[in-house]
């Protein structure tokens, strides 16, 4: 016989939290004590805590609830599935449905194959890269960001800055072997990259890049000739739309910026809040990942237990299904600017120095009045403490976000959250000068 506990509040859940947590934290993100909580719902653009406080919301699950938090079509979609059944580990329905929805909406997309977690479909891009190439060297950006693998976690977040291409760990626990695989250049700088591929083109299997870097845009002919280089050296050129795909354009990054890459991964707004990703391209290469090859030629291993859950499938044809409804992009491209316009305008009145960077529904507020921001070592040299400093300060006027990190936007925020938003900002702005 089982008997419902008594809920506990946010202090009891925060002491178990520290007892048994390490940092208390289920990721990177640990607030100062007056700001801790425990989240216990979310409805639309808002999140409420266990204290009972709402906030509204620009964390989004870390980007995927691009149309807000229970949307009812998502909600009933995931009912209505897991009702038949949890998981398989085989062939589903919601499965085959997703996987032609992303590949008809991927340009130039031939295959999928899915994976659980954005780190594993950049990794399974990589390996497939390395299978089909017979190569080993990976050449990323600094600040790029692309999972917590060893791939991603090498000058994804570097303190110290080394020559190009020189690597450095962003963690401990990475073997220095990982560095030696993993060329390093910046992003926005085309000679120098071409310089480095060029040195290093029979070693390297791919070139992987964030075709929007955290919230940096690529200048004009960075990709192009991106592209240009890695078709000319048999380099598979790789696009980690993990953060981007779905959200900038019903064709992402590829189809925003007009650059066709050889593979794509996608996750967080693919699932609607699940836990889905997948790697997207040519079947040439996608289909080195075929079991029956295994024995009769390439063969590169990607599976897991939850792959392809069909309830998160579901979820993510439903969101699918919102977003390719006329209107969607130009809605959330309008909320965008209207943040970004409020928030450089209460930056101007409160005479703090900032720049809103980013590209539609993504965001983020530098403070630095230095120009133009290209790549990460701009990024270094922007006042990084008053930026977490200023997202502390929207967590107590009630917008919860990370501090110092990105804003996502989605299709539940009104105008009048915007402007919710901007009069908060001017507030923290306020305090903090």
């Amino acid at each position: 016989m089982t008997t419902r506990k008594t809920p506990l509040g946010q202090q009891d859940l925060l002491q178990k939290a520290e007892r048994y947590i390490p940092g208390a934290a289920l990721g990177m993100m640990v607030l100062p004590a007056d700001l801790r909580m425990v989240m216990v719902r979310g409805e639309g653009s808002k999140v409420y805590d266990a204290a009972g406080k709402e906030y509204l919301d620009y964390m989004l699950g870390s980007g995927p609830l691009l149309l807000g938090h229970c949307r009812p079509e998502v909600v009933e979609a995931v009912q209505r599935e897991a009702a038949m059944g949890s998981t398989y580990f085989a062939l589903n329905e919601p499965a085959i449905r997703l996987a032609e929805a992303i590949v008809e909406a991927s340009p130039g997309a031939e295959a999928i194959r899915f994976q659980t977690t954005g780190s594993e479909a950049t990794f399974a891009a990589v390996r497939l890269a390395r299978a089909f190439t017979g190569r080993d060297k990976v050449l990323k950006f600094e600040g790029g960001w692309h999972g917590g693998h060893d791939l991603g976690q090498l000058s994804g977040a570097p303190t110290k800055l080394l020559p190009f291409p020189e690597s450095s760990p962003d963690c401990d626990g990475i073997p220095h072997s990982a560095c030696l695989d993993v060329l390093v250049a910046p992003f926005n700088d085309l000679e120098t990259t071409v310089a480095i591929i060029e040195k290093h083109h029979r070693e390297i299997a791919a070139v992987i890049v964030e075709p929007l870097q955290r919230a940096l845009k690529p200048e004009s002919g960075f990709l192009e000739g991106l592209r240009e280089i890695t078709r000319k050296f048999g380099i598979v050129f790789v696009f980690d739309e993990i953060v981007t795909g779905f959200r900038l354009a019903w064709g992402g990054a590829q189809e925003r910026y007009g650059v066709t890459a050889d593979l794509v991964c996608y996750g967080k707004v693919i699932g609607g809040g699940y836990s889905v990703s997948a790697v997207v391209g040519k079947r040439e290469i996608l289909q080195l990942a075929d079991p029956r090859q295994k024995g009769h030629g390439p063969y590169c291993f990607l599976s897991g237990t939850l792959t392809a859950n069909p309830i998160a499938c579901a979820a993510g044809l439903a969101t699918l299904d919102v977003l390719h409804r006329p209107g969607t992009y130009e809605r959330l491209r309008v909320l965008g600017e209207r943040l970004t316009q409020g928030l450089r305008r209460a930056g101007s009145q409160t005479g703090v120095p900032l720049q809103v960077v980013g590209d539609g529904p993504v965001l983020q507020v530098v403070f630095s009045d230095a120009q133009p921001l290209r790549n990460h070592r701009d990024f270094q040299r922007a006042d990084k403490k008053k930026a977490v400093a200023f997202g502390h300060e929207l967590i107590r006027q009630g917008v919860y976000c990370t501090p110092g990190g990105k804003l996502y936007l989605s299709l539940a925020h009104s105008e009048q959250d915007i402007d919710r938003t901007i009069e908060a900002a001017a507030t923290s702005l306020r305090i903090l000068s």
